[in-house]
């Protein structure tokens, strides 16, 4: 039985580390074979340096002024410079500079809030350690760096950050054996949340810490060939388009696209009008029906779009920014809504990344106090090691005795003799006066194998250590001599010690899945460990070994399939964060990720949604989008649940924004055809930018918050854009007719005449119901429901109203040279319509999104990835049927056994409990 539990105790203490394939080619090999106490000479250095070069990371700088001019592409950009152009071209001097400063705007907003996101590679150089010690030339010297070459000899000593990836001689500075195996911390290389153990032979990698002994070691990477190294080429070549920009782009698309072959449609028409006006076109001709052209051009552009979008982000950021959640990339706001995956980092972000006393197995008669108080007399006093620290203070909080003492100093307990740990021995040994009881008894405390085998053996002891093993804890044997006898051990127990879980980390796991979002972990850890932690913060122990996401007989498809149907990923590298990622984003999923260390800084910068936690390394702050201020991820809740509400803001303005859009052009290109009648185009303009310019309130608007993740849903969205676009327009016809048929208003205010007796109420009376009618329609866009379930924000609804009583009493009483008043009468009624059209409108687009569905959308778009995604979702559904009802059927049995048991205990005149 001995032997099992040594052989068990092994296998757990050879698994505890994540140790990544540092097999190195022959001619790298045999430039390692340098003599340890003489190093390379400088004529070798430099002959390295020129075949290796300089231990750091390479930069990839962006000129800053190409990443400027890279905000001025995209089709919405794309339009409004050709309509910029143009206006230059006709000479429309007041268009040209309109145009001009919103282009501008646009691309220094995002230049201004973008400009630190590409800054990861900087915070990964910085990481590495400045100087070094070496041997070179047969004497120790202390050099940059930077400059390292493969085949240096380095000493690494308790505090240093090692300068590049290094194997172990096993020797001290002076050539003799080294008396213990370093401790190194990679935890922010490996997400392991203990120090590892480094022998002679072993590989320690660059920007890890050592914590424990001091050793030379032989470089065997530098700079980009090294485990940090890695991590930065996977953030330099990770710079995708965000998913907010291709919505944009999508959206851009269509409005570019209707645009253009409506206004190319009226230019011709107006060309050929004007033809057959005159004997000759000249080039005034042309470039009076161009100028035309452009100010409806210009006026259907959503010049605003890309503005309003960035503000209401803006302010969504300052809003998280006061929970403690700093936005560094300000589409992220949006991207967040749409996260549906969040792949959590387990040590330091779910866990304390401190370890920490846990339930421990007692022997009988033995208390936990008791077990403490003993293993606190066996601890090495002043001891870094983070063991060591996790029992001491556990001990001091749970145990009264040593509540005040100081130092190592017990009340009515005096220590003869300390023998501290061997790695040979893997115990430590304590000789202990106990001046209460008048005796003196030897305690010991170590690897459970050698304790047990120290007390002779104990198969219950035994059984328990390969339980806590099996569930990745941590343990240590306690025992102490018998009393009269100082050769004769009995056990106490064993300690059990493991990184916990913070105490927000379930409820905000249980809320973020509440919101739709499933959390997933990701861990450096081996799978006990993972699984152990993913019981206690309430998740399933559906944990995946890392390695499987490299299997060659698996497809991607398989693989992400494995991803997604996986709770938690153990033994991973920073490449398998990053394969986590891509999986999952090639299922269609937006994927978040959180982390604190250079390990997790690749799978920030490929997320949608990168989010570094409290205390975490430059290189994942620089890495991610999110940077969060408070410790664990509660805040990510609030992130999550004021992005939903600025998601909803900024759909409700591109819904209304392409209605709006919709709405102007096929109106204006039916009644130009048809009717030949044009509108002032001060008017236009008037109209685009006094709208757009009441919608930016809208980022102080309330906010209906989804309880799923938000998608934009482009199809339906411009869908439905077209049918709230073909009613207004039906609307404004409507009006026009009245207007001409009914109150034989003349409409002969857009011919192009020099006669001073136009009539001119006809253009007032259209420029009133364009300008109100759609934009009162931004109050049924809010939400998908009807409007009333979540009444807009006073300062938003005044914000509308405002605009549109100005646009009414300039309507009323007429402005010169801009407006033909009136009178109170077509004004008031005018807007009173508006304001009712835009009840109906809200009862369309609540039938639209009712009868809308997924089922659908694959039946009018059919595509392979969509009926894939059905496919899928509709197994699902079964499969949580299957579950419901298991469960349902376990709960009844339950509740049957357990009334069945009462009933036998009451036969048996037991009482309940």
């Amino acid at each position: 039985m001995g032997e099992k539990i040594n052989e068990k105790e092994a296998q757990f203490e050879d698994h505890q580390h994540v140790e990544v394939s540092e097999e190195l080619p022959p001619e790298l090999e045999a430039l390692l074979q340098t003599e340890p106490l003489k190093g390379l000479s400088e004529a070798e250095v430099a002959e390295r340096t020129a075949r290796f070069g300089k231990n750091e990371i390479s930069e990839k700088k962006t000129n800053p002024i190409l990443k400027f001019l890279s905000y001025f592409t995209g089709a919405i950009a794309y339009l409004i410079e050709l309509a910029f152009i143009l206006s230059g071209v006709v000479e429309d001097w007041i268009d040209f500079g309109i145009i001009g400063g919103l282009l501008v705007i646009n691309a220094l907003i995002g230049f201004i809030e973008e400009s630190k996101a590409d800054a990861a590679l900087d915070a990964l150089k910085n990481t590495l350690a400045l100087k070094s010690r070496v041997f070179r030339d047969g004497r120790l010297q202390e050099v940059e760096s930077s400059a390292l070459v493969p085949g240096d000899i380095v000493a690494v000593r308790l505090g240093d950050i090692i300068p590049a990836d290094a194997r172990l001689l096993g020797i001290s500075v002076d050539g003799s054996e080294a008396e213990v195996n370093l401790q190194v911390d990679q935890s922010a290389l490996t997400g392991e949340s203990l120090p590892v153990e480094k022998k002679r032979g072993d590989t320690i990698y660059s920007s890890s810490i050592c914590k424990q002994g001091q050793m030379l070691a032989v470089v065997t990477k530098t700079g980009a060939n090294t485990f940090i190294g890695r991590a930065a080429n996977l953030i330099s070549i990770t710079n995708e388009q965000g998913h907010f920009q291709k919505i944009v782009n999508q959206i851009g698309n269509f409005l570019v696209v209707i645009t253009l072959t409506m206004v190319v449609v009226i230019f011709i028409y107006l060309i050929l009008r004007r033809k057959a006006e005159v004997d000759k076109l000249s080039k005034t001709d042309v470039f009076d029906v161009l100028r035309d052209v452009l100010v409806l051009t210009v006026a259907a552009i959503p010049v605003g779009l890309p503005t309003v979008m960035s503000v209401t982000m803006a302010v969504g950021a300052k809003q998280l920014a006061a929970k403690q959640v700093i936005v560094k990339r300000l589409t992220a706001v949006e991207e967040m809504a749409s996260v549906s995956v969040l792949c959590s980092d387990k040590t330091g972000t779910l866990t304390l990344n401190k370890l920490t006393f846990d339930e421990p197995y007692l022997k009988p008669g033995y208390t936990k106090e008791d077990l403490l108080l003993y293993s606190y007399l066996a601890s090495e006093p002043g001891a870094n090691d983070p063991i060591e620290m996790a029992v001491r203070t556990a001990a001091k909080r749970d145990v009264p005795l040593l509540a005040d003492c100081s130092g190592h100093t017990i009340p009515g307990f005096k220590v003869a003799s300390f023998v501290p740990f061997n790695p040979a021995t893997k115990l430590t040994q304590a000789t202990v006066v106990d001046h209460h009881a008048g005796e003196t008894f030897r305690v010991a405390k170590g690897a459970p194998q050698v304790i047990v085998k120290l007390v002779g053996g104990d198969a219950e002891a035994t059984h328990a250590v390969n339980l806590l093993a099996r569930r990745g804890l941590r343990a240590l044997g306690v025992a102490r001599t018998v009393p009269g006898d100082m050769e004769r051990w009995q056990l106490i127990g064993m300690i059990s010690l493991l990184d916990p879980p913070r105490p927000d980390s379930a409820e905000t796991i249980r809320r973020c899945e509440s919101m739709g979002v499933v959390v997933k972990m990701v861990t450096g850890d081996q799978l006990i460990i993972a699984k152990e932690v993913a019981a206690r913060l309430g998740m399933s122990r559906a944990i995946l070994d890392a390695n499987s996401l490299t299997d060659p007989d698996a497809t991607d498809t398989q693989l992400a399939d494995r991803c997604l149907h996986a709770d938690g990923f153990a033994q991973v590298i920073p490449e398998h964060k990053y394969r986590v990622v891509e999986l999952l984003q090639s299922k269609g999923l937006l994927v978040g990720m959180t982390g604190d260390g250079v390990n997790d800084a690749p799978a920030l910068k490929k997320a949608n949604v990168g989010i570094a936690v409290h205390d975490c390394t430059d290189a994942a702050r620089s890495a991610a989008d999110i940077v969060l201020l408070a410790p664990g991820l509660s805040t990510i809740v609030d992130g999550i649940l004021t992005s939903r509400a600025i998601f909803q803001r900024m759909r409700s303005y591109a819904l209304y924004r392409i209605t709006s859009t919709v709405h102007f052009l096929i109106f204006f290109f039916i009644i130009t055809l048809a009717f030949r009648w044009q509108m002032k185009a001060i008017l236009l303009i008037f109209i685009a930018v006094l709208n757009d310019a009441a919608t930016l309130v809208i980022s102080v608007d309330n906010a209906q918050i989804s309880r799923n993740p938000d998608k934009w849903r482009i199809g339906q969205l411009i869908t439905l854009s077209v049918i709230l676009g073909c009613f207004l327009t039906a609307l404004s016809f409507a009006v026009f007719f009245v207007a001409r048929d009914v109150f034989h208003i003349p409409d002969d205010a857009g011919k192009q005449s020099e006669d001073d007796t136009k009539d001119g109420r006809m253009e007032t009376i259209i420029y009133l119901n364009v300008s109100s009618a759609p934009h009162f329609t931004i109050f049924s866009t809010r939400l998908a429901g009807f409007f009333w379930e979540n009444l807009p924000s006073l300062t938003f609804t005044a914000a509308i109203l405002a605009t549109q009583v100005f646009a009414m009493f300039i309507s009323i009483f007429g402005i010169k040279n801009l407006t033909t008043a009136i009178g109170g009468g077509w004004g008031v009624s005018l807007l009173a319509i508006s304001l009712a059209y835009f009840v109906v409108l809200d009862a369309v687009k609540v039938f639209v999104f009712r009868v809308w569905s997924f089922e659908l959308t694959v039946k009018l778009w059919p595509t392979r990835a969509r009926k894939e995604r059905l496919r899928h979702k509709k197994e699902r559904l079964i499969i949580d049927e299957r579950v419901r009802v298991n469960v349902s059927r376990i709960r009844t049995i339950s509740k049957v056994i357990s009334a069945a048991d009462a009933f036998a205990k009451a036969g048996r005149g037991e009482l309940p409990r």
